[in-house]
């Protein structure tokens, strides 16, 4: 079993290296051709722009390689060792706050590449020193109180119950569900600053929407989102009670009214089509199959390993190798996932319009200067949503010539 996972991350490793070569080659060609949509300086530089993250891809690929060889021959020995004389789910907290916080030191350089070289040169983050390092402290904080619960809950339910994946499936999806009610309020307390709208006639036209299609939300935010990034988006965040509507600053100056609320009635859209609700079974179901997988594993894997078959190595097995197989069932969600974005485009131009909503998607991907085209094998494995070429396509537009 444990040679089977080891085949299956090499192939994973192999298929992703590939994919990330294959799209900064066709990028490098395309960027050099006819531009389309962005003007030609812009659709150069956004071709850069993925050649670059490309190839930190790849180089943070090769280092993740060395981790899983590290964790795998050394690394969760050493853990199991300096940790004998905890009690087991003292020993499963432990063991997985250091393992995440390895992972996360050597993952640093290239997260603060990314943000403070590539996206600096490239004009798209703002983000400041002291406000890296404050989301950074306060992101650790809420790990290490909440995350360090979650673990040590699962690591009570490991040791007493004989079934334990099925009622530690239970709790980790019950706990996916909170979270996701309570994201938006998390931002607004912690990390972002949300207000209600200034732009009363905005609020109002988002009110109006909002009653017509029956989204009841508990108000229309704007948050400051260009503090750390100067692309635009919107979202509805939270479940049930705190379900709210929230504007990028970014998204409110760039955009007009008309433009706005075909933003939103693609949202809407996902909202009517009951996409939500499909995500989160989707997501439930996979979760499910996971926890019966490495529920499961035969104890061989754990003497293959020298780690003793309890909590802390079944929890960090899981996060090692859960990746995997999660990058092989990916394109069958983003497949479901672009159907679902195209029938969200045709709700929003159905409320709006057609042309609100293609102008609405040229301006975000020229101020967020996304290039507009992707290897085939790219879009497979990664594209969550179409690529903006192709979502302006259906909606009948043709760049002049």
């Amino acid at each position: 079993m444990l040679n089977l996972f080891i085949v299956l991350y090499f192939i994973y490793v192999v298929v992703s290296l590939m994919t990330a070569y294959k799209q900064m080659s066709f990028v490098s060609k395309r960027k050099k051709q006819k531009p389309a949509i962005l003007n030609e300086n812009d659709f150069e530089k956004a071709g850069d722009y993925v050649e670059q993250t490309q190839k930190l891809s790849i180089i943070t690929t090769l280092v993740d390689i060395v981790m899983f060889a590290f964790w795998l021959s050394f690394g969760l020995v050493w853990l199991d060792n300096i940790l004998l004389d905890f009690v087991s789910w003292q020993k499963a907290v432990l063991f997985i706050d250091i393992f995440i916080l390895v992972n996360w030191i050597v993952a640093l350089p290239f997260s603060l590449y990314n943000t403070f070289v590539l996206d600096k040169e490239y004009e798209f983050s703002n983000m400041t020193t002291g406000l890296y390092m404050k989301d950074t402290i306060k992101t650790g904080i809420l790990f290490l109180v909440f995350g360090s619960a979650i673990i040590g809950i699962v690591a009570l339910i490991v040791e007493y119950f004989h079934n334990w994946w099925i009622y530690g499936f239970v709790f980790v999806f019950a706990v996916i569900i909170l979270i996701n009610m309570l994201y938006p309020i998390i931002r607004d307390k912690m990390f972002d600053k949300f207000e209600k709208l200034s732009d009363e006639e905005l609020e109002n036209k988002i009110n109006s929407l909002l009653q017509k299609v029956g989204f009841k939300s508990s108000g229309v935010f704007s948050v400051d989102a260009s503090k750390r990034d100067n692309r635009l988006n919107a979202y509805f965040g939270g479940l049930g009670s705190t379900k709210r509507v929230v504007l990028f600053d970014t998204l409110i100056k760039k955009l007009n009214h008309d433009e706005l609320l075909a933003v939103l009635g693609h949202e809407l859209g996902h909202f009517k089509n009951g996409d939500v609700l499909k995500n989160i079974g989707i997501m439930g179901l996979i979760l499910f199959v996971f926890f019966a997988i490495f529920g499961n594993l035969d104890e061989n894997i754990f003497n293959s390993l020298g780690i003793t078959n309890e909590a802390s190595s079944i929890i960090a097995v899981f996060m090692i190798f859960s990746p995997v197989l999660s990058f092989f069932i990916m394109p069958m969600i983003s497949f479901i996932s672009r159907h679902n974005e195209y029938n969200a485009d045709k709700f929003g131009s159905d409320l709006s319009s057609k042309e609100n909503l293609t102008s609405a998607l040229l301006k975000l991907v020229n101020e967020n200067r996304s290039f507009p085209f992707s290897h085939e094998w790219f879009i497979f494995f990664y594209y969550s949503h179409p690529p903006l070429s192709k979502r302006l396509e259906k909606l009948g537009y043709k760049e002049s010539e």
